[in-house]
């Protein structure tokens, strides 16, 4: 178990240290891609939306319309840009709809 630090934390520095000392950045950037993904996509689009998975650099997103899954492969690459602007990181590099 780590050893207390005196030193006065916010707690988002302490949230983040602690996810750093966990080694749980890569799920909380699974969690993260998928409030990303409803944030910007809106209630239109994720109506449409079965899953969305992140698996490395790949972001997996499931959708239960054929028409809207090729409406939104034409620009594939903006929304590969917006995603990883509301992320503040570029963490998504392909994205494959299904």
């Amino acid at each position: 178990m780590a050893k207390r630090k005196n030193d006065n934390l916010n707690m988002e520095e302490a949230l983040q240290e602690f996810i750093k000392a966990n080694k749980l950045e890569k799920g909380m950037d699974r969690v993260n891609v998928k409030e990303a993904w409803v944030s910007l996509m809106g209630n239109g689009v994720n109506n449409y939306t079965t899953a969305v998975e992140l698996r490395n650099d790949t972001l997996f997103v499931s959708l239960s319309s054929s028409v809207l899954r090729e409406e939104l492969s034409h620009g594939k690459s903006r929304i590969i840009v917006m995603l990883n602007e509301e992320l503040g990181k570029e963490l998504v590099k392909k994205l494959v709809l299904r």
